[in-house]
């Protein structure tokens, strides 16, 4: 075993007097293979000891065993080049993405939850929650964590945890069905210089909805530089909103469109370009796209106008397929 290895190791392992973390929301890995997906993916995020557990709810001798079956390079830290895509991996839970407003975040699902990596650090990273709420004339139709009651916990329905679907070419699909026959889902597609997110919503009820707002929120917890508890490093310019380094002249940008709401909250801290689905009669889906990318340099308003000039916007008809088979009746 080298060296970087052992060193990898010893730092879990040490890390193993860190208090536990609640371990009600571990996802148990289905076997072998999906053990070892989650140890790479926790060994990028950079995760400790207690962290793999409270993801996993493994026990550490279990932990240990599997992190020396694994292959050297999946212990290792991912280094990525200019000529890759933008490191994207789904956020494997575990570790809680929001530095503060807890009680306004509990027991966070990971199913919506998808980490982008900064391009000038393989340890700094983004946290996209897409949804994190979905509003409705309804009311509140889905959360992504535990905070006021939805819909569906005030009847006591509690909704199947889920995954990201990671798919051969890079990309991630979630979609889900609500018990009233709603569906939704989000399509993630990662490039070099950004990644592009779509959302769709379908009225599977026999009634017209309106009023449908959504939280999409990218918390900065773990992006070093971009974590201070304030909003003055923020510009928010619909639908843009923007943070700025505390130690140079790099930006991270995000979009949706239409959005209706920017903002930014600093004790989590994060930003939001939240946008509004249209009104939609029975059976009509709608559509949103979504955009999240880095910058280096001084003149951010320049590379806003550049991504509007650039950034193509999917269509109901480019997605056709994945909605079909994400709504098609369940056998």
């Amino acid at each position: 075993m080298g060296m970087k290895i052992t060193t990898v190791l010893t730092s879990l392992l040490a890390a193993a007097s860190v208090p536990i973390l609640a371990q009600e929301n571990a996802r148990p890995p289905a076997d072998e293979s999906d053990l070892q997906y989650w140890l790479s993916n926790m060994l990028s995020h950079q995760f400790r000891m207690s962290e793999i557990q409270a993801a996993t709810g493994l026990g550490l001798p279990q932990i240990a065993a599997a992190l020396h079956r694994a292959p050297e390079h999946a212990r290792l830290p991912r280094e990525r080049s200019a000529a890759d895509t933008l490191t994207v991996l789904p956020y494997p839970g575990g570790r809680h993405p929001r530095i503060g407003f807890l009680d306004g975040a509990i027991d966070p699902q990971r199913e919506t939850k998808i980490s982008v990596f900064t391009p000038w650090d393989h340890r700094s990273y983004v946290v996209a929650d897409v949804p994190e709420a979905i509003w409705s004339n309804l009311g509140l139709t889905y959360l992504a964590h535990t905070h006021i009651d939805t819909v569906w916990t005030k009847r006591g329905t509690e909704l199947p945890r889920q995954e990201w679907d990671r798919r051969a070419d890079g990309t991630f699909k979630m979609s889900r069905r609500l018990p009233n026959g709603i569906r939704f889902g989000t399509l993630v597609y990662p490039q070099k210089d950004h990644v592009a997110m779509v959302m769709w919503l379908h009225n599977g009820t026999n009634a017209p909805l309106s009023d449908l707002r959504i939280q999409n929120c990218v918390m900065l917890k773990s992006a070093d530089g971009f974590n201070a508890l304030t909003n003055d490093n923020k510009i928010l310019q619909n639908p843009f909103v923007v943070c700025k380094s505390d130690t140079s002249s790099r930006w991270i940008i995000t979009a949706w469109e239409p959005c209706h709401r920017p903002w930014a909250n600093p004790p989590v801290p994060c930003l939001h370009s939240d946008p509004k689905f249209p009104g939609l009669a029975a059976g009509e889906t709608g559509i949103l796209n979504g955009w999240l990318s880095f910058h280096e340099g001084a003149d951010v308003q320049e590379a806003m106008k550049a991504i509007e000039a650039r950034w193509k916007k999917r269509t109901l008809d480019d997605i056709s397929d994945e909605i079909a088979s994400a709504t098609a009746p369940s056998r």
